[in-house]
């Protein structure tokens, strides 16, 4: 059915824009995706592995090339979390490494052409893959759902469950519009973390089909193949700022968001 489905170019990108799925009950609502938890974690892990080289033979005298690149990045993370954190959380710098190279290397398998990864699965059975962990809307939910509930905890432990409380019923207009301000709050803190994912998504799923548009473009015969290697150039190369470009707007929003909570009205 798979290798069929590749015959057609509509088939060709359906195929690579499915996810390798488990089903938790025969029949139910709830899947697994597969891929995306293994790919993100792999890519986690190779965030982690990355900065152990970098410390690994840190020193305080001259550093190595990566020892000097990884410090470099840090610091410009550090420096735009502290700039835009107006909070005394300690917590906030790590959250914005941890989400902003981990999201760069999961939009960096963008790059990587589909069937290079699609080929050698399909030969040890694994039919689909869908290579972009955050090219599936259940990832970049994921995370901003984690990110949702650390502004929960910010702001609960900025102003404890009294004061949350109260500011989230009287603001922004008293206490005798209740109502409205509930549903305003509620809509303010919903609206935050599905905004943060779907940006990141919509960019990322729309760029997946972009590539693969090209891809197919470059087998229908030698124009076509001279055609795609000219617009698939120039979308990786513009790729390659979308690319750091969406992790850095997730972190930054994060931060905004976390820093926001702990605000007062």
């Amino acid at each position: 059915m798979a290798g069929e489905e590749t015959l057609t170019p509509t088939g060709y990108i359906q195929h690579h824009l499915h996810n390798l799925t488990f089903q938790v009950q025969e029949g139910g609502f709830w899947a697994i995706h597969l891929d995306t938890i293994i790919t993100s974690v792999l890519m986690g892990l190779l965030m982690v592995f990355m900065f152990w080289l970098a410390t690994r033979k840190a020193t305080s005298a001259v550093p190595g090339k990566w020892q000097a690149f990884v410090e470099i990045m840090l610091e410009f993370v550090d420096k735009q979390a502290r700039d835009t954190y107006h909070g005394t959380s300690k917590l906030v710098t790590p959250i914005a490494i941890t989400l902003f190279f981990w999201i760069l290397l999961m939009n960096l398998l963008k790059m990587i052409p589909a069937d290079f990864i699609a080929k050698p699965l399909e030969l040890m059975g694994v039919h689909y893959w869908k290579p972009v962990p955050t090219a599936d809307v259940n990832a970049t939910l994921g995370m901003s759902i984690s990110v949702f509930f650390l502004m929960l905890f910010f702001a609960l432990r900025s102003k404890g469950p009294i004061g949350f409380t109260k500011e989230f019923l009287t603001a922004p207009f008293g206490k005798w519009m209740m109502p409205f301000n509930l549903i305003l709050n509620i809509v303010e803190w919903l609206s935050k973390p599905i905004s943060l994912a779907m940006r990141l998504f919509g960019n990322m799923f729309g760029g997946e089909i972009v590539f693969l548009l090209i891809w197919v473009l470059g087998g229908a015969g030698i124009v076509g193949a001279l055609a795609g290697g000219a617009f698939g150039l120039g979308w990786m190369l513009f790729h390659l700022l979308v690319i750091p470009l969406q992790a850095f707007i997730f972190m930054m929003l994060s931060i905004v968001y976390l820093s926001l909570s702990e605000d007062s009205h």
